[in-house]
């Protein structure tokens, strides 16, 4: 994209000398002689730089900064002075110019200076995009359900967001622990500063006390240069703390004293470093359970459980599958430039019968398959992944208690060796390798059940 730069100059023949190098190093530009010119260009056409001097008559260079700083604030000013005058110009740039330049100049310092005023612009840009994109996407209106259950979530996370309370949230995977921790942030005091996520799973125990905490030059084998860790990049907002339950014991009581204090010591350092930080920890365990036998600590645990929040799993919302899927659709068709538009019944209520093992994350995917895989505006159920138009006769198969448990489990046993010897057509070192049982292992079985074997494998 080519930038445009508007010069301002009372001296029209320095003007259009700066305008005509300006284009030869690949810019547009403009060159007008006065404030009120300037103005009036900005407001009929989109400039991404002012370069003005400072000595104009009637509306000088300092009125005009602080015009454009006030409607234009994404557009940087640039001032061309007088040595004379540098203590000014210094001055403007606290006021909120981008950078000077001293008369005489030479263009290779003009050009450098625009190149990093431009650069840095873009910067903001995206900065400002990016998180008006976070803000929207983790906003109230993108927790996504009418069912109980998760009006319940709804109002537990208005209730906390305005606080410092640390949350624990816990659910299965994917039922959207991390879009819920960001929705916390997100509508806290805390939205403008930064939000950290770690996965406690996700990193060796060797590792995990470093990604938390730093480490110092030489604290131990390949620690080359001093590391910030998540606490200390997390300062003034919002740690989210994933998969909490996984965390080895070991990291636990370092991890306790830094909620109990807000303090800590990076890996190697003597040193301790204070934090303000609001902690939100999620899992998938039973925590209390994990407790009972040993596997995370009681007091870290009471101090991680202050407002505790219960995700419920996708087929205990079920009324929230066709709202969830809707709204999937639609931002799915559009990033693929796709006119898919709905779901036929068939597709929804094959939809509604499926267990959703992977909850919002697996409902995410099937749409996402579905959109690709659609030749029509409405998917139906042939788009469908098959497991999901299963998944009635599954639950119903589920559901059902057997009148006699052995003879059960003898009926299934015997289904995957004959399923296996199928597969193999017959032979039994490769069914055996199959089924992860040994040969021998397999033979008798195959001699219990009194699996007839042949040319065709019988039942």
């Amino acid at each position: 994209m080519t930038h445009s730069i508007l010069v301002v100059d009372d001296e029209a023949r320095l003007a259009d000398v700066l305008a005509a190098a300006l284009e030869d190093l690949g810019y547009r530009a403009t060159a007008v002689e006065n404030a009120r010119e300037a103005l009036s260009s900005l407001e009929q056409e989109r400039f991404d730089l002012v370069l003005t001097d400072l000595r104009l008559p009637g509306m000088d260079g300092r009125a005009l900064l602080q015009e454009v700083r006030k409607r234009w604030p994404e557009v940087p000013v640039v001032v061309i002075t007088a040595f004379a005058t540098v203590r000014d110009a210094v001055e403007l740039v606290k006021e909120g110019a981008f950078d000077y330049i001293a008369k005489p100049f030479e263009m290779e310092d003009v050009a450098a200076v625009i190149r990093r005023a431009l650069r840095l612009a873009e910067v903001v840009r995206d900065n400002e995009r990016l998180r008006g994109e976070l803000e929207g996407r983790y906003s109230f209106e993108n927790l996504i359900g009418t069912s109980p259950p998760f009006r319940r979530v709804i109002e537990q996370v208005t209730e906390v967001c305005e606080t410092r309370a640390t949350v624990m949230l816990n659910g299965e995977s994917g039922t959207g622990k991390e879009v819920v921790a960001r929705a916390i942030h997100f509508n806290s005091p805390r939205r403008n500063k930064p939000f950290v996520a770690i996965n406690c799973a996700a990193i060796p125990e060797t590792l995990l006390e470093s990604e938390l905490f730093g480490h110092v030059k030489g604290a131990f084998t390949g620690a080359l240069a001093n590391r910030v860790g998540r606490f200390a990049a997390a300062d003034g907002g919002t740690l989210f703390l994933d998969e909490i339950g996984d965390m080895p014991i070991a990291v636990q009581a370092k991890l306790l004293r830094a909620v109990q204090e807000r303090s800590f010591e990076p890996v190697g350092g003597t040193r301790s470093q204070t934090v303000d930080v609001r902690l939100i920890a999620a899992t998938h365990r039973d925590m209390r359970q994990a407790v009972a036998s040993g596997e995370f600590r009681e007091d870290l645990f009471y101090r991680l459980n202050v407002f505790p929040i219960q995700l419920p799993a996708l087929r205990e919302r079920r009324e929230d599958i066709p709202i969830l899927a809707a709204h999937f659709l639609a931002t799915l068709a559009e990033a693929m430039g796709k006119r898919v538009t709905g779901f036929t019944p068939a597709a929804l209520s094959a939809m509604d019968g499926h267990d959703w093992p992977g909850n919002i994350r697996e409902l995410h995917n099937c749409v996402e398959r579905a959109v690709i895989v659609a030749k029509s505006p409405t998917i139906d159920v042939p788009d469908l992944p098959r497991d999901l138009f299963e998944g009635g006769a599954r639950r119903a198969e589920r559901d059902r208690l057997p009148n006699d448990l052995d003879a059960e489990l003898e009926r299934l046993e015997r289904g995957f060796i004959i399923e296996a010897l199928r597969r193999t057509d017959g032979v039994q070192v490769q069914a055996a390798r199959l089924l992860g049982i040994a040969e021998r292992s397999l033979w008798h079985r195959i001699k219990k059940l009194d699996v007839k074997l042949g040319r065709k494998i019988a039942e």
